[in-house]
């Protein structure tokens, strides 16, 4: 039950996963984002198959290589906020401003300290020092893996559902520009808040 809980809190907050997921979803449409959205429970999957297997609790343990991660994921989580911000029109695939596609989305994983964070405590408090931890490596694993997906598909169809509303007449001017700016300052927001992680 802690483990359903966990899950569900940490998939479906609002974050720099979940913001995107919305974003590609509304500027370019849901087939644009579904890529992306593939590639967040991927590419923490393998997340979690690093901290499994001892090599994530280096991360915690090196200042250096965290400040150097933390560094990194606030950079691109900034260069995707300008960019979101500056854009004024709706965009099919090819000509979007906001280009993440799946191999993008699995290396954010591994800039989001907050992703790193939440690998390790599931590790630590499922998996560790337990002499079945191989069987519920197995069970953990497509669990989390299933509200990752599910959460990052339900912002994306909110955003493709946005999608029609921001394509009204006024949608260079105000709707969208109100838009893409609201999601850039949550992707602002997050950044900062991962300098405090």
């Amino acid at each position: 039950m802690a483990l359903l809980v966990l899950a569900t809190l940490t998939s479906f907050t609002p974050g720099p996963n979940t913001t995107l997921s919305t974003a590609l979803a509304a500027n370019s449409g849901l087939r644009h984002a579904l890529p992306f959205v593939l590639a967040v429970p991927v590419g923490w999957g393998v997340l979690l198959c690093i901290c499994a297997a001892g090599v994530g609790t280096l991360v915690m343990t090196w200042p250096m290589l965290r400040l150097a991660i933390q560094s990194l994921g606030v950079g691109y989580l900034l260069w995707l906020a300008f960019n979101l911000a500056r854009t004024q029109s709706l965009a099919n695939a090819d000509a979007a401003a906001l280009q993440v596609g799946f191999v993008q989305g699995v290396l954010l994983q591994f800039l989001n300290i907050k992703a790193w964070m939440l690998a390790l405590t599931v590790v630590a408090g499922w998996m560790a020092g337990h002499d079945d931890a191989p069987q519920r490596f197995a069970v953990i694993l497509p669990l989390m893996l299933c509200f990752g997906f599910a959460s990052n598909l339900t912002y994306a169809l909110v955003g493709a559902l946005l999608r029609e509303w921001l394509s009204g007449p006024d949608q260079t001017h105000h709707r969208l520009c109100l838009f893409n700016r609201s999601m850039a300052i949550i992707l602002v927001a997050t950044a900062l808040w991962m300098t405090q992680l």
